[in-house]
């Protein structure tokens, strides 16, 4: 089984940003993000449309429509580069200041005061049309994969993505009514003092508005860096999902399993976000996914950290390997375990599974501990689990071959019509 198979070099991990935005007190998780397929058009025109022509046409933008929210996987890594908001006014303000006034004005007043509204004309333009390009760059959720509008939402909280881009559009609007109306009493000036001091007048105005809302470009600065810098996973690509608690050894199976190489350490919740590798088998490329620990609690109360874990089996094309820690070792206990593996089990158990019990080298040890409730769980585990032993060597062949297994089973249920599956 293992000359099939030729892992190659790639893990892409996000984890939880140190900065924060200044909107409320959402909490945030950081996530791994998918890139896919090229945006395409397929809008078609009519010169002349007939009534039938036009029927149509609109069967084939609502088609277009429909497609736009799958085609738009991997926007995020097409972001424009956002820049701080001091370069922005630094850039617009020396450009403004290198205008001349029009050729061949004579009257030295009508000179000055075409150059005062030119001046103010170009820096409302030089700060107005940067801005509404990010705004018009940046996808509008509806045409994202469900996964990605989760992605969006666990990230900056609900609405929030929104509220940041709309803040930049409205400081555009404001920059260009001010820097208009100034430019305008500029141009009504009737000597050359008059349309400097109006000139002034209207940049001090210009520069008060840029500072009050330039809060809005740090922050969708930081939107732009977190989202261009997620991972690339393909939703369309059989993915095997390792779920379970937190610490359990999702990360080192990972590690066995696939390409991934994630951090490793002995304390819960070392996985703060999506980990990725990949596994190459019989010409065919899959992804391999290190999720959050579950703790045992209701869905409704779970953090967003926990939520990843959640979005990834609900929106991708995922079979379940589910690792369980009976020794207790993990700082969960089974009972808690077999809790929150029952509520997964019932919710996602139309998907492909596979139960594992992990840290098998000193299950034995810890055998003193009795389960309160169910104590066949704590002895075996699940019906036909596998045990096995990053320490040890212990099952991992066994688990290989049964994961191989898995994903082709997996890559038969993914239409190829829709998938984006890549053949080596």
């Amino acid at each position: 089984m293992n000359s099939s198979i030729r892992a190659f070099n790639l893990i892409q991990q996000w984890r939880l940003p140190c900065s924060k935005l200044p909107m409320g007190n959402t909490r945030r998780a950081a996530i791994g993000f998918m890139s896919g397929t090229e945006e395409r058009r397929t809008d078609s025109f009519s010169s002349s449309p007939s009534p039938s022509s036009r029927n149509s046409h609109s069967s084939t933008c609502q088609i277009t429509k429909e497609e736009k929210t799958y085609q738009s996987v991997g926007a995020f890594q097409k972001l424009p580069m956002v820049m701080p908001a001091i370069d922005i006014l630094s850039s617009a303000q020396r450009k403004a200041r290198n205008v001349s006034p029009t050729k061949g004005i004579a009257n030295i007043a009508k000179r000055e005061r075409n150059r005062a509204a030119k001046h103010l004309d170009t820096l409302m333009k030089e700060l107005a049309v940067p801005l509404r390009i990010y705004v018009e760059s940046f996808p509008n959720r509806k045409h994202l994969h469900p996964y990605e509008c989760s992605l969006i939402e666990l990230t900056f909280g609900e609405g929030n993505y929104e509220q940041v881009l709309g803040r930049v559009d409205s400081l555009r609007k404001k920059l260009t009514s001010v820097a208009k109306e100034n430019a305008a009493l500029c141009a009504k000036s009737s000597s050359k003092r008059e349309a400097g001091e109006r000139l002034s007048e209207g940049l001090k105005k210009i520069d008060h508005v840029f500072q009050q809302g330039k809060s809005a470009l740090d922050d969708l600065l930081h939107v732009a860096k977190t989202l261009r810098g997620m991972p690339v996973i393909d939703p369309h690509l059989p993915t095997l999902c390792l779920v379970g608690a937190a610490n359990v050894g999702k990360s080192s199976l990972v590690r066995v399993l696939s390409s991934g190489k994630p951090e490793v350490c002995n304390y819960p919740f070392t996985t703060r976000g999506i980990l990725m590798g990949h596994i190459i088998l019989i010409n065919e490329r899959f992804q391999v996914t290190d999720t959050p620990g579950l703790l045992p609690r209701k869905e409704e109360e779970r953090n967003n950290i926990e939520k990843l874990t959640l979005a990834v089996l609900s929106h991708l094309p995922t079979a379940v390997l589910y690792v369980h820690d009976l020794s207790g070792d993990c700082g969960t206990s089974p009972d808690n375990q077999y809790t929150t593996y029952r509520e997964i089990k019932e919710k996602y158990g139309d998907k492909l599974w596979l139960d594992v019990i992990s840290k098998c080298d000193i299950l034995e040890e810890s055998s003193s501990y009795k389960s309160s409730f169910n104590e066949e769980y704590q002895k075996i585990g699940p019906d036909d689990a596998i045990r096995v032993s990053v320490t040890t060597g212990e099952g991992l062949d066994k688990l290989k071959a049964r994961v191989h297994e898995l994903l082709l089973s997996q890559m038969a249920r993914v239409d190829p019509m829709e998938g984006t599956k890549e053949k080596l």
